[in-house]
């Protein structure tokens, strides 16, 4: 008798090309309605402006509409079923963060496998199991609340933690003892709340919060004028106290940090997303000292690493656009600047204060490279990694002797490894057992060539033994934004792509970190076209080298990703066979008009600005859509409760790209609900996407599976 697991491996063992076959798609009516703004002297037509009221009766019909139609779809896609069980399976592994010291004890995430949310476990020695510390999944039956922030203080006795519900950004924070598990009466009630951070006697915190929009728009409100608050323990909310403000700005984002030896609190201030801040610093030795400067024009990055007394060091991109690492003593009345680690070829990424030596962790073109160094700068090992992938963890405290770090690829699950300071030895800590072999797939980084000349690195996987045909169904995925670096990383849901023979391909994109700040300059405003050049020339080097073709090759991307997809598809629509915009910024004339849209505009530009709007006029997704058009297949994802980007976006953009739709192919959008921009999301909810996305494109790209 055949097992069930032999025959779903007999069913997806491999794929093969068939010509797709279209229906003709009933859309809901979306009405157009007669709204024109002028921008600097331009009209712009805004017909579907009624679906930014998505409380409205008119909006929940379409989208109940819209879902409808999605859900009919899906339901013709016999593969469907079959890619949930592989994806359910894959999915059910043990997965580990790195430990953090949490006073005598160690913490660390688990997931069983499918809990929809990990869970704390706490551990008093390495070499214990632990025992369950805080369990999200108890605070809902669907699994849509998650922990959102988490601040222990240095003793390790009291735990802040902040809780986001249905995916939204706002959190409501409480306190716990940690040895008792009981809750102390201190709450922070529902805002998009900054991070906690404890004075050192415990007698309090501080935190950053925007002030509460009016009710019904919480989910739409836009969010200014970020304040720092202490709060004292024991004391309501009512009664915490306002450390600093900008009110000159309602876009600046202000954030405070108590140092480890509890003497300073350090505050940033930032304008929006931007990569550059002030700084401030507070002497908590002494409770009347005033907020004085420590860096105070905002025209570079400054993140704070740790101290000694007075000698503060920072990671800075400061006449050095990959990164250096410098120091400046606060008593100095000269304020001078001092450079323990100078830029190098490789971007300068996070540094980290551990057994007094300085952890340096570096990009080199886009995958992780890790140096130690003394307080001097000079140079103490580097650590061997396992390959070419991503490092991450290395926390701890400055006298610590151990750290953890985690490490993956492409095809190699995260691992999680302990690391002597002293000795410089990496032990074994938690290794994932995925249910595939990754000697079975191939890592490989190539360079595409943009249309000005740009060398674009290009991280490519795939199953071994690949043929070269043009046959290959291939996801292209970018992002392009925000100094946000791509890095190798594990997907358990990819291994099911690449398994049947996909291709998956990661595009580094200028407007990225991965190069430091001119590469993410060269792609913010007005030269964000530089990001949609680079993706198409890196889908045209993988159709030039025969790794897939046009009618083969689907594009993928979220957020600002999303723009990417949106973009470059109404650019070249010719190139693509499918196309995955998720949770994207699609209108680029009004995205500061919601949540925290105004941010950014440090990377997008303004419209208020006539030379930034015509720039964001040319390459918006929703007005550069062109009626009459032959798209590709599209499926567009959001989720209702998305207070980042404001779902709207997607409503607007599918229903315009409905509208001008002249060939066979659908246009789709799918409306999760109860979820917001992405974290948080139960792992129910991960399978279920996951498994639309890829019968989405197993249909699209006239593939079937081999019986």
């Amino acid at each position: 008798m055949i097992s069930k697991l032999t025959l779903l491996s007999t069913l997806i063992c491999g794929l093969v090309a068939v010509v797709p076959t279209y229906a003709q798609y009933q859309y809901p009516t979306a009405k157009k309605a007669d709204q024109v703004d002028m921008f600097h002297g331009v009209r712009v037509e805004d017909p579907y402006r009624w679906l930014e009221d998505t409380a409205s009766a008119e909006t929940q019909a379409w989208i109940a509409a819209e879902n409808q139609v999605t859900d009919a779809y899906l339901d013709t896609i016999p593969e469907r079923a079959a890619l949930k069980t592989r994806l359910t399976e894959l999915w059910n592994y043990e997965r580990y963060s790195a430990p953090m010291k949490i006073g005598p004890r160690y913490l660390y995430a688990k997931n069983d496998g499918l809990q929809n949310q990990s869970v704390l476990y706490i551990a008093d020695s390495i070499n214990d199991p632990g025992r369950v510390f805080f369990d999200p999944n108890q605070l809902s039956a669907d699994g849509t609340a998650a922990l959102s922030g988490s601040a222990f203080t240095e003793d390790g006795k009291l735990w802040a933690y902040g809780i986001a519900r249905s995916g939204s950004d706002r959190t409501d924070w409480k306190v716990m003892d940690v040895a008792t598990g009981q809750h102390l009466p201190d709450t922070l009630r529902p805002n998009r709340q900054g991070s906690v951070s404890w004075l050192l006697d415990n007698s309090g915190f501080f935190y950053s919060r925007f002030p509460d929009v009016q009710e019904g728009g919480e989910y739409k409100g836009v969010n200014r004028f970020e304040k720092i608050y202490f709060h004292k323990l024991g004391t309501p909310q009512s009664e915490d106290v306002l450390i600093y403000e900008r009110p000159e700005d309602g876009e600046l984002f202000v954030r405070g940090g108590v140092t480890e030896d509890g003497r300073w609190l350090v505050i940033s201030v930032a304008k929006g997303t931007e990569r550059m801040n002030r700084v401030y610093l507070k002497d908590l030795s002494n409770a009347d000292s005033p907020v004085v400067p420590v860096v105070d024009e905002r025209a570079n990055r400054y993140s704070f690493v740790g101290n000694d007394g007075p000698v503060l060091y920072f990671h800075t991109d400061h006449k050095a656009e990959r990164g250096r690492l410098v120091s400046i003593d606060v008593t100095d009345p000269t304020k001078t600047w001092k450079e323990i680690v100078p830029e190098t070829a490789e971007t300068l990424n996070d540094v980290q204060l551990i057994n007094d030596q300085f952890v340096l962790n570096y990009l080199k073109d886009a995958y992780t490279s890790i140096r130690i160094v003394d307080k001097s700068g000079k140079p103490v090992r580097d650590v061997e990694l396992p390959g070419i992938g991503t490092a991450g963890g290395f926390g701890g405290k400055q006298k610590d002797t151990e750290t953890f770090y985690s490490f993956s690829s492409y095809n190699a699950p995260t691992t999680i490894y302990r690391y002597d300071l002293k000795t410089g030895t990496s032990t074994l800590f938690r290794q994932a057992k995925v249910k595939f072999n990754p000697d079975d797939f191939e890592v490989k980084q190539v360079f595409a060539k943009s249309k000005d000349g740009t060398r674009v690195p290009l991280f490519l996987t795939y199953k071994k033994g690949l043929k070269l045909d043009g046959s290959n169904p291939t996801i292209l995925y970018g992002y392009g934004g925000f100094n946000i670096s791509l890095t190798p990383s594990f997907s358990a849901s990819r291994v099911a792509w690449l398994e049947r023979g996909g291709v998956f391909a990661v595009a580094n994109l200028r407007g990225g970190g991965e190069y430091g700040k001119t590469w993410w300059e060269k792609g913010a405003k007005l030269n964000k076209q530089n990001v949609f050049d680079d993706f198409i020339a890196a889908a045209e080097w993988l159709i030039q080298n025969k790794y897939t073709s046009p009618a083969k090759l689907a594009i993928q991307g979220g957020s600002n990703g999303g723009l990417l997809v949106g973009a470059v598809l109404n650019q070249r629509p010719d190139l693509f066979g499918a196309a995955l915009p998720a949770v994207g910024v699609m209108d680029m004339v009004r995205f500061p008009k919601f949540t925290v849209g105004a941010a950014w505009k440090s990377d997008y530009g303004s419209p208020d600005d006539p030379a930034e709007f015509k720039a964001l006029y040319a390459y918006s997704p929703l007005h550069n859509i062109k009626p009459g058009t032959r798209y590709p297949a599209t499926l567009v994802t959001t989720a209702d409760t998305d207070d980042r980007v404001f779902p709207a976006h997607s409503f607007k953009y599918a229903a315009a790209l409905q509208a001008a739709q002249a060939g066979p192919a659908p246009v789709l959008i799918r409306i999760e609900t109860k979820a917001g921009h992405g974290a948080g999301k139960p792992t129910s909810k991960l399978i279920e996407e996951q498994a639309d996305i890829y019968g989405f494109l197993v249909k699209e790209l006239g593939l079937r599976w081999m019986q």
